[in-house]
């Protein structure tokens, strides 16, 4: 079992308090999401798992076993960097089995290893080559192969894709999610791109300020964000977010609608603004408008939708998709 759980996790450095409290628990075989804007804590709380930071107080758990000062190399972890971390002048295999080779395993248990790891990670053809012959995501993949053969109980993720193309990028996102099919190991993966937390996670954590905003499936956190930072972090793009006047005629702190929740049209509605703005995007058009009192309004419509920067529409939200803090 590799289960693993945090209780009452903090990390200060001098006064700074960047980690406050974090309390969580992710199941064996589970792929927990850490999803937050830059300094909100994610990496510092993955460092901490992986023993590279040391916790100021709190006890973290691995497959049931205290590990809160346990070294790296003791808590059965492997992690992946944003950087790939590659030696070049080594082979993709040297690169894969180094860890091994540096634990003194033998030969035949290394070569046996480097293999399966390169069959599921589809390396196989690539063994011989340096690093520099290879593409981005390849390099990627040596570094998750280079985890594997350690056999871990949780695979922990950095920010793997950040250096790889948008293509790239939805690639290894579908190859990182089969490989966790496959494996059915515990993954936990930090990112600030909330399309990598929707698409993979099965429970996204999103951290605020070194604190946990909300923890739950993709669509959970779609449906039923718990606050307005959660409401405007996860959808792309993000919640319409109002406070003020508009929000106390809702009777709120703050008044929100998602831009695929507002239908617009050419004869009546609760709002009428002027289209600034469109993107069109093929099968998705996103119409940026202009409307008194409120402000501007994002609202996604279909690609071939008629509506023309300059023109005065009315928008009305969807019924039951408003949110109120």
């Amino acid at each position: 079992m590799a289960e693993l759980t945090l209780k009452q996790v903090r990390k200060s450095f001098g006064a700074l308090e960047v980690i406050k409290g974090i309390d969580l628990e992710v199941a064996s075989g589970e792929f927990v999401v850490f999803v937050g804007p830059s300094g909100c804590g994610k990496s510092t709380l993955l460092r901490i798992i992986a023993g590279l930071e040391e916790t100021t107080s709190g006890v973290l758990t691995i497959g049931g076993k205290d590990v809160t000062h346990a070294e790296p190399s003791e808590r059965g972890i492997a992690m992946v960097f944003q950087s790939y971390a590659l030696y070049p002048h080594m082979t993709v295999a040297e690169n894969v089995g180094f860890g091994l080779s540096l634990a003194r395993r033998p030969k035949a248990e290394i070569t046996a290893r480097v293999n399966a790891a390169a069959e599921t990670l589809q390396l196989t053809h690539l063994l011989q080559r340096k690093p520099k012959a290879l593409s981005g995501g390849q390099r990627q993949r040596v570094a998750i192969g280079r985890a594997i053969v350690r056999d871990p109980k949780v695979f922990l993720f950095d920010e793997p894709l950040s250096n790889l193309d948008a293509s790239l990028r939805a690639q290894m996102r579908l190859e990182i999610a089969d490989l966790h099919a496959r494996l059915k190991s515990t993954m936990i993966y930090v990112t600030h791109d909330q399309v990598e937390a929707m698409t993979m996670a099965d429970k996204i954590v999103v951290l605020n300020g070194g604190a946990v905003e909300q923890i739950g499936s993709p669509m959970e956190l779609y449906r039923n964000p718990a606050t307005p930072f959660v409401a405007g972090f996860i959808g792309s793009p993000k919640m319409n977010l109002y406070g003020g006047e508009t929000a106390r005629r809702f009777n709120c702190t703050t008044y929100g609608v998602r831009p695929e929740h507002i239908k617009l049209s050419q004869d009546a509605g609760q709002w009428q603004g002027t289209i600034r703005h469109v993107e069109r995007l093929g099968a998705d058009a996103i119409l940026y408008l202009d409307v008194p009192d409120l402000g501007e309004m994002v609202v996604r419509a279909e690609g071939e939708t008629p509506f023309a920067p300059g023109m005065t529409i009315w928008a009305n939200p969807v019924d039951g998709a408003e949110h109120r803090f």
